[in-house]
């Protein structure tokens, strides 16, 4: 039987940056964040892991790029005009490609809900849900509707040896 993530049970106030991957809506912890930026040249790098879509020099620094739809086993698309890179400090500096990012939350721990046991990408990656309340109601079924912003554990994205092989292979 699958571990179940605890759920914050305190209502603290988080800041979250929000993308999309596909038509999914995802959130990371924005103390994690260290920019944002716009799809850059990148350099491919021989015998990487096929989600690891090679290196950009930003600032000085080599970062190695993660496409997110590839890690998450989604249909591949090329990069458009909103295609965005996002930087995150876990343990080296990784940077993340997204569709797009929407934008910086403040959101209530007590609207997160648990991951799904059905999700679209591996549970293991996911803290929670977070479930932003509508005004609006559904005509037909009478619900207040909302947004769903699923809630990534960008740090277990990668297991330890894909975070070794990157930090090795890239520093």
């Amino acid at each position: 039987m699958p571990e179940e993530k605890p759920t914050i049970k305190d209502d603290k106030e988080l800041q979250i940056v929000t993308f999309h991957i596909g038509e999914e809506e995802f959130g990371i912890d924005i103390f994690l964040v260290r920019s944002i930026i716009k799809m850059l040249n990148v350099t491919k790098v021989p015998h990487s892991p096929d989600f690891v879509e090679g290196v950009i020099n930003l600032r000085g620094k080599v970062i190695p790029l993660i496409n997110l739809r590839k890690r998450f086993g989604l249909k591949e698309k090329p990069y458009e005009r909103q295609t965005r890179i996002i930087i995150v400090e876990i343990e080296n500096q990784i940077g993340f490609i997204v569709d797009s990012v929407s934008e910086v939350l403040r959101i209530s721990s007590s609207n997160i809900m648990p991951p799904p046991s059905i999700a679209v990408i591996d549970v293991e990656y996911i803290n929670g849900v977070y479930k932003q309340h509508s005004d609006s109601k559904n005509k037909q079924t009478g619900d207040t509707e909302g947004r769903l912003i699923i809630l990534l554990d960008i740090a277990k994205v990668l297991s330890s040896y894909e975070k070794s092989q990157i930090r090795d292979g890239f520093s």
